[in-house]
């Protein structure tokens, strides 16, 4: 009789060991990833944003390999237009919102800094904001008479929709059609391939991109601003006067695979390829 009270309560410790084991164990299924990310991303916009945004969707893609991220170009407008009516997940704008603009959900990614460019053969090394304004105008139209060589100047102007076009006539207190214009470009690198390949040329673009351009060799020089000279590092710590953020815009707040990127393109996982661009990271 002890022995088959023995045998019995062998039998129960072991049932109930089994079910505590079954409770401590995970089951097959919840070993499982239940947030895999799958889809495609379309941004859209800023020239600015775009090498940047591209970067980081590798890094993203590597992530997560069944996401596929398509970054295209064509200014801060599109970016903003493409966000609102649904053509693009994503827009992409190289300034904040405007007033008109505050439906959208924006969010920065870096800053970045927009710098005078001339040829890097060009003597003059310095402009005031007064000078600027009188040659984009045509008031100066020598480098002669900012002490330069005895050649007109070739203005190489932002087309329309082009956040950068904004942000320079806003500092120089301008209108776009007071400026006299030689040449009307596009992207960053329309204007540095044409002041590139002109010694009398004058232009304006991303300082992040000028840097990164000049490092890789090109023949520009980028001349500071009210004597602050334009560089990565000073606008990082605020002195270089003209700057801007470099944002992510979406219709609504994001949600999904568009909330899981954007997250991704804030983290400090992608400050290396920002530094890499000679942009500014931004800390959240």
């Amino acid at each position: 009789m002890q022995r088959l009270k023995t045998i019995a309560f062998i039998t129960v410790a072991f049932t109930i060991g089994l079910g505590l084991q079954a409770c401590t164990q995970p089951s097959p299924t919840a070993t499982q990833p239940t947030n895999k990310l799958q889809g495609k991303l379309v941004l859209t916009g800023s020239s600015t944003v775009a090498p940047l945004a591209a970067e980081i969707g590798k890094r993203f893609e590597s992530e997560h390999p069944d996401v596929r991220i398509d970054v295209q170009t064509g200014g801060s407008s599109r970016g903003i237009a493409d966000a609102r009516t649904g053509v693009a997940n994503i827009g992409m704008a190289s300034r904040s919102l405007k007033e008109e603009e505050k439906d959208l959900q924006a969010f920065a990614i870096a800053r970045d800094g927009v710098g005078i460019i001339l040829h890097k053969d060009n003597p003059v090394t310095s402009l005031s904001n007064q000078q600027v304004s009188d040659i984009y105008t045509g008031k100066i139209n020598n480098w002669q008479q900012v002490n330069g060589k005895n050649a007109p100047i070739t203005v190489v102007n932002k087309a329309e929709g082009r956040s950068t076009l904004e942000l320079f006539l806003s500092y120089f207190q301008l209108k776009n059609n007071d400026v006299k214009a030689s040449v009307v470009i596009g992207d960053n690198q329309q204007g540095i391939k044409t002041v590139a390949g002109n010694p009398n040329a004058i232009g304006y673009v991303s300082i992040g991109t000028a840097e990164f351009i000049i490092n890789n060799g090109v023949t520009i020089k980028l001349l500071p601003l009210n004597g602050i000279a334009a560089t990565t590092e000073n606008v990082q710590n605020g002195t270089f006067p003209l700057s801007r953020p470099l944002n992510l815009v979406t219709k609504t707040q994001p949600q999904g695979l568009d909330k899981a990127f954007i997250e991704f393109a804030q983290s400090p996982q992608v400050h290396d390829i920002v530094k890499n661009q000679d942009f500014v990271p931004i800390s959240k």
